[in-house]
């Protein structure tokens, strides 16, 4: 009933979040379209609320003249008298239009109108209310898989966690509880897109931060992290406050802190590292557990050489170059790793090592054109993309099943270890 107009607009406005003018504004666009629907375009009308009423009413202008000539804009001056004793010629006088009158055609019209307002409304106060949440962790669950993307349930919105933003070797089924990073938020066509992701760097910082009372207090401070998502990360870390141990505090009692880090990202290996301002000891900070014996500085090409003895060298190294790639991203310094009983670097140099690993994926042996692009399509892009994806996830790549989905990893892994040579 029109008299519960007022009741439901306060309703819709606290079921929805959107605010009562908007809602009113709504109302009266969509009477006013119907009105134009039926009357014409040309037609002079107004649309007004009435809220002691509790409807909104529609006002159809005239022009008061002595001789009509255009009756759709034109009302003569008796008839116009008859409405209101003191108009005169010139004057526009509004008569109130019985809603009543208007067809299903017309009514569609404004139930159209009011649904996309109401849309529009709530699209923008999702933008609102996540717009200033880029960096923060959040959590919803899982509701859908597109693409090898997840599709998360934050409540009143929808998020994507893109395929390249997940930990490789995670899996998720729909009703999981999801962590994730905001990693962006942007106003599209069809609504707001809010971006999350597990695999970036500050999704680490974040959850110590959470952890780690000193790190949200800033007497911690994390200054860098690397990660190689759900196998390995290093974090650097310094205090403020020379009576408080940054590794100590982010580590916690028996190992809690870190543990519960740890969990949240499934088990990924987290080296904690304390920063140096003294480059050649933060150097070998980021080395960890290898014990270095000697570093050899380069500042002009700001590489370093570092000297292991020969039962450190593995440790150093890590597997498949691993620890040393980690420590380089962490420090911004090239490594080369050398042995004190060799002249010459044992095994290939970080530069080496990083370098295939950014190479194209047609690089990968056994990987055609087409391949390639199905490859690209999906988000993995380089070799080290692929090396570090599980099969299950390729094979869900068109046109690549399980089998393939793991010759082309152990590829692609050798290709890292070893090198290959360029396709032609």
């Amino acid at each position: 009933m029109i008299s519960d107009l007022s009741r439901i607009i306060d309703q819709v406005g606290k079921d929805k979040g959107i605010d009562k003018k908007i809602l009113i504004e709504a109302l009266e666009q969509a009477l006013l379209a119907a009105a134009r629907k039926k009357y014409g375009p040309k037609q002079e009308i107004e649309a007004k609320y009435n809220e002691e009423a509790g409807e909104v009413e529609l006002f159809q202008f005239k022009t008061v003249v002595k001789d009509v000539k255009n009756p759709p804009a034109e009302i003569a001056l008796g008839e116009a008298r008859e409405l209101d004793g003191d108009v005169e010629i010139g004057d526009s006088l509004g008569t109130k239009i019985d809603i009543t009158e208007f067809g299903r055609i017309a009514a569609q019209t404004a139930k159209q109108v009011i649904i996309q307002r109401v849309k529009d409304a709530e699209r923008e106060n999702i933008f609102e209310d996540f717009k200033d949440r880029k960096g923060e962790v959040i959590s919803g669950t899982v509701q859908r898989f597109e693409r090898g993307s997840i599709i998360v349930n934050l409540g009143r919105a929808e998020a994507l966690v893109p395929q390249q933003e997940l930990v490789p070797r995670e899996t998720y089924k729909p009703g999981d509880r999801i962590r994730a990073y905001v990693l962006d938020v942007r106003k599209t066509p069809k609504g707001p897109q809010i971006i999350l992701s597990r695999s970036n760097p500050d999704f680490l910082n974040k959850l110590f931060e959470l952890e780690v009372p000193e790190v949200s207090e800033g007497i911690v401070k994390i200054v860098n992290a690397a990660r190689e998502p759900g196998s390995r990360s290093k974090i650097a870390v310094y205090s403020e406050d020379s009576d408080v141990d940054p590794v100590g505090a982010c580590v916690g009692m028996k190992g809690s802190r870190v543990q519960a880090v740890v969990q949240e990202l499934r088990g990924e290996k987290i080296d904690i590292i304390p920063w140096s301002d003294d480059q050649a000891s933060f150097v070998c900070n980021a080395l960890a557990p290898a014990e270095i014996s000697k570093v050899v500085i380069n500042q002009e090409a700001k590489s370093m050489e570092v000297i292991v003895e020969d039962d450190q060298l593995s440790l150093a190294i890590g597997r498949r170059g691993q620890n040393v790639r980690l420590a380089a991203k962490l420090t911004g310094w090239k490594i080369d790793i050398r042995s004190e009983s060799k002249e010459e670097p044992v095994g290939p140099s970080l530069d080496e090592v990083a370098s295939r690993g950014m190479e194209k994926v047609d690089q990968i042996s056994g990987v055609g054109e087409k391949t390639a692009q199905l490859l690209n399509a999906a988000g993995y892009l380089t070799v080290a993309d692929v090396c570090q994806a599980i099969s299950e996830q390729l094979s869900k790549i068109e046109g690549i099943g399980l089998k393939k989905a793991e010759k082309l990893i152990e590829a692609a892994k050798a290709h890292l270890d070893q090198g290959s040579e360029k396709k032609g």
